[in-house]
């Protein structure tokens, strides 16, 4: 039986490694890493110094402030809600399993007995799920002795699906969990942001992979995934990467749409780069590729440990008011350019124009229309 799954495994990575997804992965995915690093090496070099952000500390907001994080129960969303308990903010753990979120608040109370948190089960691929989450969120927060507003939204959830898996909507789950989710998530928890007596953050969680996207073209098919799931060959290192792209996309949309209305001084929205994290996204990888890609990023001395890596999400999350549109990368509270497709704005109301017509014709519409 073993010799058996060994031989299984063998094959398995043998097709991985033959397959042009992978390849991809391979090489423009580090080639993408190392550009990203080249602005922070470069400035290291030179003594030139890169547009950096302080941390500010909540102590001076005079009630207790809520961060909802979502894909919170391992990785990077771990560290994350680990390091903003400390911080003194109620954190509010999303996740898939109940099983797991249990796991989570125990592992953060171990680390910091005085953390104030509160789990709820969420399927981000889920719109019906996500609506759920928002009216129990907001009878949560009416429920306790918070101030009904939320001080940070960090959409951090993100798959990488080597096979290809449809949403209850009919959307491929990689694109429904990475930035449809995300999408519907943050405009359904905008009054809760925009009531909140201090400024409020959004931090989208997005990847260097973006850069790899050079052409994009914004349709339902394509926004959906429904176009990738006919593929003959799923094409998941790009399906990936298109995601990471659309979420950045909509962030920096949202901050442009946010700067046009009273709420420019009040909803602060930014993108995330951890860079590459050891997580457990690489799980449907075979574990020997996963493990020698692990080791030849550690060998280039990219390789981070999710408590690193949070650096950038947790610096963008405590950014002293005022950097909307951001892009932070490296941490030290150091921001970088993302790539310039990703700052096309014709680009990006058209992809808020098809996500939003793409919605309408789920109970998000509804739910829409009576907020």
């Amino acid at each position: 039986m073993g010799i058996f799954m060994s031989i299984k495994e063998l094959f398995k990575a043998l097709y991985f490694v033959c397959s042009l997804q992978f390849l991809r992965m391979a090489l423009l995915w580090n080639f993408s890493i190392l550009f990203s690093y080249y602005p922070l090496i470069k400035a290291s070099i030179f003594s030139q110094k890169l547009k950096s952000y302080p941390r500010c500390s909540p102590s001076s907001i005079p009630f207790k402030p809520v961060c909802v994080i979502t894909g919170a129960t391992s990785g990077l969303g771990l560290a994350t809600a680990h390091d903003l308990s400390k911080e003194g903010y109620v954190v509010v753990i999303v996740g898939r399993s109940q099983q797991l979120l249990l796991e989570t608040i125990k592992k953060i109370k171990d680390r910091n007995p005085d953390a104030h948190l509160k789990d709820f089960q969420v399927d981000m691929s889920s719109i019906e799920s996500i609506i759920k989450f928002k009216t129990s969120l907001r009878q949560w927060l009416l429920d306790s002795d918070l101030h009904c507003s939320v001080q940070i939204l960090i959409n951090n959830a993100g798959i990488l699906a080597t096979s290809p898996r449809v949403t209850a909507e009919g959307y491929d789950q990689m694109m429904g969990t990475n930035y449809i989710g995300p999408f519907a998530l943050t405009k359904l928890l905008l009054p809760l942001l925009g009531s909140s007596p201090v400024s409020s953050k959004i931090v989208n969680v997005t990847s260097f992979t973006h850069r790899n996207v050079t052409d994009m073209q914004v349709d339902e098919g394509i926004i959906s995934g429904k176009r990738f799931l006919s593929s003959k060959q799923y094409p998941y290192a790009q399906i990936y990467e298109y995601s990471k792209l659309c979420l950045l996309l909509f962030s920096f949309e949202l901050h442009r749409q946010l700067c046009l209305t009273e709420r420019s001084n009040q909803i602060f929205v930014t993108a995330a780069d951890p860079g590459v994290v050891q997580t457990n996204i690489m799980r449907e990888v075979p574990a020997s590729l996963s493990s020698l890609a692990y080791y030849v990023l550690d060998r280039l001395r990219v390789l981070q440990s999710p408590e690193h890596g949070a650096s950038s999400i947790v610096d963008a999350a405590l950014a002293t008011p005022g950097p909307s549109g951001e892009y932070f990368f490296g941490g030290k509270g150091r921001t970088i350019n993302p790539s310039a497709l990703s700052r096309n704005s014709k680009l990006a109301l058209e992809l808020w124009e098809t996500t939003s017509n793409l919605l309408s014709q789920t109970p998000f519409g509804v739910e829409e229309k009576q907020m």
